[in-house]
């Protein structure tokens, strides 16, 4: 090990913080919190260490810290440097941004109840996350019976006729005032309880709300009530009561075999089993169950859950460590105690044996995806001829509609799955007319540029290798298209002395895979594994520049927009809603523009004059 490395070890304060070894590219291989930042790291170096930390070390190039105020500040940044950086040698949620939620804004005068698989800090709530999308859209399905809510996406008050989801009692109508904020908000309330699992408060509210419209003789307002009244007790009568007192508890477990590993945790609201959920881990080799338990509950309760238990229970003890930093957390997450059990016996004894049940079968599908990751990286590997599995693959498209805000974007697959920290994008020169080639030849150019100017910076010990963003070099690079965009690839690697880098060309039409040069396609089966994983690195790069490619065309119209006298933020928004482009804002005609929302006559015509104006300059 380097001397400047044992030189800032020997530095580290007897402070609490996060640690972060790094390997000679400046990636990060593992995040560490510590109430001694000086005691946890020179723990690593005694004697007798296990495999995993001893591999560690063996790469180990660089080591920075942040200090921090206490241990529970040292949980919260440690988890979100997990996330952010996936290090190699660390205990991870697989696929953690993916987790499918019930998104309530909240926020909105009239909130809406949606979809969605990204937690945001937009003010609204989220609940989950859930197993499967169709789960969440069952759960969609019954809340509108039971709590009707809004599905348009803007309230439009010149509005006069209803939509079809009024008439069959599946919204209130605030689009057209049929009913005031304050009781469509109640509703709102009532579902959001419904989500934590307060089921018999919901029924009890139900309840009241029916016998006081029976009261008033609001005899049919009361039958809908009834009615929801029932399809909650339906619920409730489905629900496992699996204790006596009326508890919020969470319950985990954990399945592990070999280097898999997958935890599976029961929700437990008012005493009755409300939800499983089960996750698959990374990074558990060589790691007790305490430290694996450790790992993911700190990621878990500090990304992904929505509420906090009043009890979490666990099969074993959690490191002594991050006992007492979860606690505290947790405690500051809840405004009240929460207690972290692990039971020998009794009905919570049995809660964890059912949990340890579900991970088992979560840890069959994990040994599954892991071993067709494997098996299709090898797969392709043998089938290009490779010297060893590519674990870096790079994926490149072009996005250029109309010549328009042209871009290119990079994505990353790390053993066969997606490295989202490592995806960049590109806004090309704009050469005045589609040019895929070009943008293509230009985005692959700035990328391996930067490459050799970190690797420089690195080498004269003018920049740190963790702020390098296009190190390491891949393993294989993979264009979107045939072999003309594969040889455009190739023509830029070779110039930077990059001949050892496999490239490849996959073409949508026939799915066949092209060789920079050559005519003749490489013909690989359907059924394939390798098939699909060249499909997914190239699905992936189209979608991740095809998106950005959207916002630089939006961005492009809102500042035309802001040039044009009379049209302020309320249109605005209203022509940006409505158009994608400048290019169609332009071929909408006077009529069409003036029966937007928010718009006039006159204002139509101020848009239409200044961008048919703005065409006539050009062709002069």
């Amino acid at each position: 090990m380097r001397d400047d490395l044992m030189e800032k070890i020997k530095r580290l304060p007897d402070e609490p913080g996060v640690y972060l070894f790094k390997d000679a590219a400046g990636e990060v291989i593992y995040v560490g919190k510590a109430f001694s930042l000086r005691n946890r790291v020179r723990s690593y170096f005694q004697t007798g260490q296990p495999t995993k930390v001893s591999a560690l070390l063996g790469r180990a190039a660089d080591i920075s810290f942040i200090v921090t105020e206490n241990d529970v500040e040292a949980l919260i940044l440690e988890a979100n440097l997990i996330k952010k950086h996936r290090p190699r040698y660390n205990v991870i949620l697989k696929d953690d941004k993916s987790y499918p939620y019930i998104k309530v804004t909240v926020q909105e005068e009239f909130p809406r109840v949606l979809f969605s698989r990204r937690r945001s800090q937009d003010g609204a709530r989220y609940f989950g996350p859930y197993t499967r999308a169709g789960a969440v859209y069952e759960t969609l399905r019954f809340l509108r019976t039971v709590f009707p809510y809004r599905s348009c996406k803007r309230i439009d008050p010149s509005r006069s006729r209803t939509c079809l989801n009024y008439h069959i009692k599946r919204c209130p109508g605030p689009c057209t005032g049929q009913v005031d904020p304050k009781t469509y908000r109640q509703g709102i309330d009532a579902l959001c309880l419904f989500l934590e699992g307060r089921y018999k408060a919901v029924a009890r509210r139900l309840g009241e709300e029916m016998a006081a419209a029976a009261a008033k003789l609001e005899f049919e307002k009361a039958a809908v009530l009834r009615d929801r009244l029932r399809a909650l007790e339906t619920i409730l009568a489905r629900q496992r009561a699996v204790l006596d007192r009326e508890a919020d508890q969470d319950v985990v477990a954990l399945g592990r075999r070999g280097v898999f590993a997958a935890a599976a945790l029961l929700q437990i609201r008012e005493g009755r089993l409300v939800g499983e959920v089960g996750f698959s881990l990374t990074g558990t080799a060589d790691s007790t169950d305490g430290a694996v338990l450790g790992g993911f509950l700190k990621q878990y309760y500090s990304g992904i859950a929505e509420s906090i238990p009043q009890e979490v229970i666990l099969p074993v003890e959690l490191d002594e460590e991050d006992r007492a930093a979860l606690t505290a957390y947790l405690r500051g997450r809840a405004g009240r105690k929460v207690l972290i059990t692990v039971p020998r016996r009794g009905k919570k004894s049995e809660l964890v044996e059912l949990a340890a049940k579900n991970a088992v079968l979560a840890l069959e599908d994990t040994e599954k995806a892991g071993a067709a990751d494997e098996a299709a990286v090898a797969a392709l590997a043998a089938l290009l001829g490779l010297d060893s599995p590519p674990q870096r693959i790079e994926g490149y498209d072009a996005s250029c509609l109309q010549g328009a805000a042209p871009v290119a974007a990079m994505v990353v697959f790390r053993q066969g799955n997606p490295y989202r920290s490592g995806y960049r994008r590109f806004a090309v020169s704009p050469t005045g007319k589609p040019d895929d080639y070009a943008a293509l030849r230009e985005a692959l150019r700035r990328r391996f540029a930067r490459a050799r100017e970190e690797e420089r910076g690195i080498a004269e010990n003018q920049m740190s290798p963790r702020s390098a963003r296009f190190l390491p070099l891949p393993d294989l690079v993979l264009v979107d298209g045939g072999a003309a965009q594969a040889s455009v690839a190739r023509g830029v690697l070779d110039t930077f002395g990059l001949e050892r880098i496999p490239v490849f060309g996959l073409a949508k039409e026939n799915e066949w895979l092209y060789r920079p040069g050559k005519k003749n396609p490489i013909v690989i089966p359907a059924d394939s594994s390798a098939l699909r994983l060249l499909q997914r690195v190239r699905d992936e790069a189209h979608r991740f520049a095809v998106a950005f490619h959207r916002k630089r065309r939006a961005a492009g119209l809102r500042s035309v927009l802001e040039e044009i006298e009379g049209i302020g933020p309320v249109r605005r928004r209203a022509l940006l809603r409505a158009y994608a482009s400048v290019d169609a804002l332009r071929a909408a005609g006077v009529e069409e523009l003036s029966r937007l929302p928010g718009m006039n006559r006159r204002a139509a015509e101020a848009v239409y004059v200044f961008l048919h104006g703005r065409e006539s300059e050009r062709e002069g």
